[in-house]
């Protein structure tokens, strides 16, 4: 009958729900060794997003992510009297607040429950209305700690968001990150998605650190009273190596948070290339190619936060056994050394009633402070999700801080210097190592363009023109020609300074005087005003002294005139993407050009949607006004608004010559 007894009491629920719980952490580790297999066994499909061999950045709760929150925490509290300062005030104070509110509810539910058991009506009324006319004070506390962490998560999104855009809309280092330097693959999943967590991850760190910390300085202090000094200092000891031991087996969460945020980018990339070219795809009707692209990006995001779930369910067994359930023993076995101890003076005299209310209170502070030790160990978890979070956010700022210095950093195409000529691919005169960006020098003076020894080479490294040579002065229009593919827009680039510079000098005048015209004009949002102003606002409209009246002028110089009545006027606003036909939005970019009135402009097929005649009317305004022009268009009827023509034959080769009679035959 004793071992029948004893086989009971080990074979509970409890227990069976435990070696349940045990048995599907060992299915899920035994799956995941086989998923590894599989993968390993399986040739690897091609994939949209591919790494270049860079060593990865470390996400673990170590030195390196102190340094990189202290780093960070300058940003979001800029100063010591700062607002934010002020809310973390406000949250320390609400903490504090409801740590004592707490203890206070403690003893008086005690003395409540005991005058119960006493039938002490007057002694009972007393501790009730106590706690009625607390409940206000208490609710307003328990509020203002979610008002003050609230506050507190949108300063700090806001402060380290306006730095972050700062610096990625300074100059052109928005356009450098896309389409120079490939550490970032997804910038504005970092300045939307990401920002956001770790604000938040940031705000509930600060929040699930303190609470739980202040609460084990107050608890201890108050049991040391009644249980002595012992019991504490077990609890403690206890939180010290727990932590250390979930820490050490958390670490992978890191890592799997900065991958987690890579894959969601691409995911959002892959369905914002799909809408801003769902045209061009229905043509193609490659629906099912884009499905394809489409589910295999959002199936590796799930495979990988199938891995996360189940990495998280592994620890969080091993969370619950030892931030909870194990800190409760724990508890218990500090609790009931004064009372079950028959030597310990404490109670030799006291009665059943006194022990019991005596360990009733003691009891619930030391729940209480085991549960802020598991929450203390627990946030560890938090700090290692953070650590994925900072990592990202400080790889942004440091390639941001790259850019702006004039650094990049790409996967650039190694060629053989020998090899033999490729009609198809540019022919690579120089070797790579003596490829330097920004090694050469831009010269900033007005009514001038002119390259000296400056090679044309894309960032990747190919050589398109060993060295262009040519002047332009002001009032010498230039067509620009050759076949697709021979460095024109590779040319523009460079004189519009998004591409460095690989040598030489290039003298040309500043950014303001130097307009670019592509085909595909920019509409942006706004008003019709904004449209033809871009990028200034009304205000510098004003300041240019430019009337509506001048604006009318300029619509009747593009023929669109119409326009101003069809829309509404100019604060009419619109989708003007949709609402613009093709010809009109030229005419609208041409327009934007006479606004400016800058020196020189590039012109980039920008006419070909608008008929012969209003190009040839919009090309004479251009001479009237004084702006020179570098022309790309395959259009006979140009030839005659341009002096020079720079022809370059896609083989490295170029010619800069005066437009003659029988060069209009070659230019055709």
């Amino acid at each position: 009958m004793v071992v029948l007894s004893k086989l009971q009491t080990v074979v509970t629920p409890k227990n069976t729900a435990i070696a349940v719980a045990a048995g599907a952490v060992l299915y899920s580790f035994l799956d995941k060794i086989n998923e590894k297999k599989k993968r390993k066994s399986k040739d690897k499909k091609a994939i949209i997003f591919t790494e270049n061999g860079n060593k990865k950045e470390r996400a673990a709760v170590d030195m390196v992510f102190f340094r990189r929150m202290g780093k960070i925490l300058k940003l979001l509290i800029p100063g010591l009297f700062s607002k934010e300062v002020w809310y973390i005030a406000m949250v320390a104070f609400a903490l504090a607040s409801r740590t004592y509110a707490d203890v206070w509810m403690i003893q008086n539910g005690t003395a409540i429950e005991s005058a119960i058991i006493g039938r002490n009506n007057e002694l009972f009324k007393v501790h009730l209305f106590k706690f009625i006319y607390a409940m206000p004070l208490i609710s307003v506390v328990n509020n203002l700690l979610k008002y003050g962490l609230n506050e507190l998560k949108l300063r700090f999104r806001t402060q380290l968001t306006n730095h972050l855009y700062k610096k990625y809309l300074t100059g052109f280092t928005y356009y450098k990150m896309n389409n120079l330097d490939n550490r970032i693959a997804n910038p504005d999943q970092l300045l939307t998605q990401d920002v956001d967590k770790f604000c938040d991850s940031v705000a509930e760190l600060y929040s699930n650190l303190s609470k739980p910390m202040l609460d084990i300085v107050i608890y201890t202090t108050k049991l040391t009273g009644a249980i002595g000094a012992q019991g504490p200092g077990f609890m403690i000891l206890y939180l010290v190596v727990s932590g250390l031991i979930l820490t050490r087996l958390r670490r992978p969460m890191g890592r799997m948070t900065v991958d987690e945020q890579k894959l969601e980018g691409e995911f959002r990339y892959v369905n914002s290339r799909l809408i801003t070219n769902s045209e061009e795809v229905a043509f193609y009707q490659g629906n099912r190619k884009e499905k394809e692209i489409v589910l295999s990006s959002f199936s590796r995001l799930v495979n990988h936060v199938r891995s996360v779930i189940k990495f998280r369910f592994n620890m969080g067994f091993t969370d619950n056994i030892i931030a909870k359930y194990l800190a409760t023993v724990v508890g218990y076995l500090v609790v009931s050394r004064p009372f079950l101890s028959l030597a310990d003076p404490r109670h030799l005299t006291s009665s059943h009633s006194e022990r019991l209310e005596d360990y009733y209170q003691s009891g619930r502070m030391l729940v209480r402070m085991a549960e802020a030790i598991g929450r203390v160990v627990l946030a560890g978890r938090e700090m290692t999700r953070l650590s994925g979070f900072a990592a990202r956010v400080t790889e942004f700022m440091k390639v941001l801080d790259d850019l702006n210095k004039g650094k990049y950093e790409r996967t650039m195409v190694k060629s053989d210097k020998n090899r033999d000529f490729d009609e198809d691919k540019p022919i690579p005169i120089r070797h790579l190592d003596e490829l330097k960006p920004n090694s050469g020098q831009v010269l900033i003076k007005d009514h001038l363009i002119k390259f000296e020894r400056v090679p044309l080479i894309t960032p990747n490294g190919d050589v398109l023109v060993e060295e262009l040579n040519f002047e332009v002065p002001a009032g010498r229009n230039v067509l620009v020609c050759g076949p697709n593919g021979c460095g024109k827009s590779s040319l523009f680039r460079i004189l519009g300074e998004l591409w460095p510079l690989f040598g030489g000098n290039l003298t040309k005048p500043a950014g303001a005087n130097l307009f670019y015209v592509p085909q595909r004009p920019y509409m942006t949002l706004g008003t019709l005003r904004d449209q033809i102003i871009y990028p200034d606002d009304q205000l510098g409209q004003l300041k240019k002294g430019i009337s509506d009246a001048d604006l009318k002028y300029i619509l009747e110089k593009v023929q669109l005139s119409y326009i101003l009545e069809r829309e509404g006027g100019w604060e009419s606003v619109q989708d003007w993407m949709d609402v613009l036909s093709g010809g009109e939005k030229q005419r609208i970019a041409m327009a934007r050009l006479f606004y400016h009135k800058p020196q020189f402009a590039i012109l980039d097929e920008c006419t070909s949607a608008v008929s012969v005649d209003v190009e040839g009317y919009m090309y004479n305004h251009c001479r009237e006004v004084g702006i020179t022009l570098f022309t790309v268009s395959h259009r006979k009827s140009l030839w005659k608004h341009h002096e020079y023509y720079l022809h370059m034959d896609g083989r490295g080769k170029f010619e800069f010559k005066p437009i003659e009679d029988d060069t209009v035959e070659f230019g055709s």
